[in-house]
């Protein structure tokens, strides 16, 4: 039985993307497997895709007969400046275009979401949020850590790591004092000074701590150390962006449920 059947088989009836529309929709974190049927329905729609360098390049199968506009945003590589892509929305939308703003994860966790609406409803110009699977909870997921254990946590803060100046380490300290495991989206760069800021605000150097890079997708790759040394081990394994960082005892469940699936691989 192949995918499409079961699919035209559910109950799904789509929104109509109409023309001088823009729909500001999330990919998930990076696996095909990680669309949501309204993204799907969308791009099928659209006549022009603005998308970020996250998104994975066979989701624009999706879209047949649109134009494709690639406008980067994606930490520490060069990207078009927000203002440029506020004014090709804007100005796509005016042609009368039914256009899909595509984003990694969801648009509205770090995702900027929020900015575009802003200029879109400023300019008169229908918009819809599409949700996505925001990349915390994707790579959580794929790395068998949950996001909530009961009589461990009962939060979990997501973060943004790209800044951290000295001037931020109070809200480090801040993080560090709710003793709730943190997602930091961007923080790659900056891994060893958060790092150094928890362990500073009361967070102790032996917390759990992983490095998720490329998540849900095949070159997934996941490390794991103590917090004192995530820096350096994430260092040593040459992880990069794209990446999550995961600190908290959640990560220690993690290691707990990936070990009968290690300990079959090594027999």
């Amino acid at each position: 039985m192949t995918l499409g059947y079961v699919i035209d088989r559910l109950p799904f009836e789509g929104q109509v993307l109409e023309p001088g529309h823009v729909w500001l929709a999330g990919a998930g974190p990076g696996g095909i497997g990680c669309l949501t049927l309204d993204v799907v329905h969308a791009l099928s729609q659209a006549d022009a895709v603005v998308y970020d360098a996250l998104v994975d390049p066979g989701v624009l199968r999706a879209a047949p007969d649109a134009a494709l506009h690639f406008v980067g945003k994606r930490g520490g590589a060069p990207s078009f400046a927000q203002t440029h892509i506020n004014r090709l929305l804007i100005d796509l939308a005016k042609a009368g275009k039914r256009v899909l703003r595509l984003k990694g994860g969801d648009p509205n966790v770090f995702g900027r979401g929020g900015e575009e609406a802003l200029e879109l409803a400023r300019a008169g110009i229908p918009f819809r949020f599409l949700p996505g699977l925001t990349s915390a909870l994707g790579a959580l997921a794929d790395a068998a850590i949950p996001a909530t254990m009961r009589g461990i946590n009962k939060a979990v803060i997501l973060a943004t790591g790209h800044s951290a100046e000295p001037e931020d380490e109070a809200g480090w300290a801040a993080l560090a004092a709710t003793g709730q495991p943190i997602v930091i989206y961007m923080g790659m760069r900056n891994l060893g000074r958060i790092a150094d800021s928890l362990i500073a605000g009361g967070l102790s150097g032996k917390t759990p701590a992983a490095v998720i890079m490329s998540a849900t997708t095949r070159e997934e790759r996941i490390v794991s150390a103590e917090l004192q040394d995530i820096a350096q081990r994430a260092c040593e394994a040459e992880l990069a962006a794209p990446a999550l960082i995961v600190i908290g005892d959640i990560v220690a469940v993690g290691e707990a449920l990936r070990a009968p699936a290690k300990t079959g691989e090594a027999a």
